[in-house]
């Protein structure tokens, strides 16, 4: 079987990776020079902890055991299973994390409520005032910026690998069929777009009431910090973000503790991961109403700059990058991603949200297995 995916992000070329695991032939079509979207502005997180319980759930689980499979395979990727750390310094943020503690679930997630003392042992960094923190032993981490570049190298060498950058796919010409702005005619038993946040020209021709919306975040990465951050780190206004959190204790949090001014009015929690250089990449906020603006603010890295030094106990390094990034998501949150036949051997997938790079082996797999390869 020759396979044809249009998009080199993360979704793409786990597409492409599980068609060359199942001994397929593949031509990976990107049309920057290198994949620039969302694929590589993100933290890297394999963030199984935060997910709603059922299908995205599962999924989750299914990707972070893939990912550790091809991590093992692909050294370059930098896997850590290094799970992740969300502190709590209020009474009702501590009810919200005893709560997750008694879902059904909660085992698979690998939750545990660790005194700050206990916080303190399993990530030594954190030397910053709170009273608990809920453990979170499935999260995970690859580096964003290199993963596509390692996962790509690995497919030229089985020699059934193809990478086409610079090329925009234009046209479905046929079956399995689709023209580039080259003009060269790419041909395969399955084509897969899996063109990201990048929802216009062909993807808006071929479904014009596409059910996947862009949302727009800010993040930055500073300098080394010079000792080792051992687990990811989330701070409570995760809780009001992710579904797996949902309970009578975080309507009681909502009600009765406001977010501070400037994370409510970006819509912002803290996530923060250690790069393998040493340094951290924080953010986020999140924008949903079109048009976006084309500059980045202050004042949200102003907060996160807060929160993290809050719990380090100690001054951030200097920032070094700051940035924003879009990423698609499912106008309905619960569903893990938009898959769709838009053509005759022709599939679309894209809208997995923030769930993009947790999630995308498990998506490949399944895409696969339904088209039968």
């Amino acid at each position: 079987m020759r396979v044809i995916v249009v998009g080199g992000g993360v979704v793409g070329t786990m597409h492409a990776w599980q068609a060359v695991q199942r001994g397929h032939e593949v031509v990976q079509i990107e049309r920057e020079a290198e994949a620039r979207g969302a694929s590589l502005r993100n933290f890297g997180q394999i963030w199984v902890s935060g997910r709603a319980g059922g299908e995205e759930l599962d999924t989750a689980l299914r990707a972070r055991e893939l990912w550790e499979r091809i991590g093992a395979e692909v050294p370059g990727l930098g896997f850590r299973a290094n799970g992740s750390l969300t502190p709590v310094r209020t009474d009702r943020e501590y009810a919200v994390a005893e709560a997750a503690l008694a879902r059904p679930d909660a085992a698979a997630r690998g939750y545990k409520l660790v005194t700050a003392d206990e916080a303190r042992q399993i990530n030594p960094a954190l030397r910053g005032a709170f009273e608990a923190a809920l453990w979170c032993e499935r999260d995970a981490a690859v580096e964003p910026r290199t993963a596509q570049l390692h996962l790509r190298e690995a497919l030229k060498a089985t020699g059934r690998y193809t990478f086409l950058p610079g090329r925009e796919v234009r046209e479905v010409t046929g079956p399995g069929a689709v023209r580039d702005d080259h003009g060269d005619v790419h041909r395969g038993d399955a084509v897969v777009l899996a063109t990201g946040a990048w929802l216009s020209g062909l993807v808006r021709e071929l479904v014009p009431d596409l059910p996947v919306r862009r949302v727009r975040l800010q993040m930055m990465q500073t300098a080394p910090l010079g000792e080792r951050l051992t687990t990811s780190v989330a701070d409570a206004d995760s809780f009001r973000y992710y579904p797996a959190y949902k309970s009578p204790a975080l309507d009681a949090l909502n009600a009765g503790q406001d977010q501070a001014p400037t994370a409510a009015a970006h819509k912002m929690q803290l996530l923060m991961v250690q790069r393998q250089d040493g340094g951290l990449t924080i953010g986020d906020t999140h924008e949903y109403e079109h048009p976006f603006a084309f500059d980045t603010l202050e004042d949200p890295y102003e907060h996160l700059t807060g929160v993290v030094e809050g719990f380090l106990g100690r001054p951030l390094p200097r920032i070094q990058r700051r940035w924003a990034g879009v990423y698609a998501q499912c106008t309905d949150t619960t569903r893990v991603v938009h898959r769709q036949q838009v053509a005759d051997g022709v599939w679309l997938v894209t809208g997995p949200g923030g769930r993009g790079m947790t999630c995308s082996p498990a998506i490949a797999e399944t895409t696969a297995n339904e088209l039968g390869w």
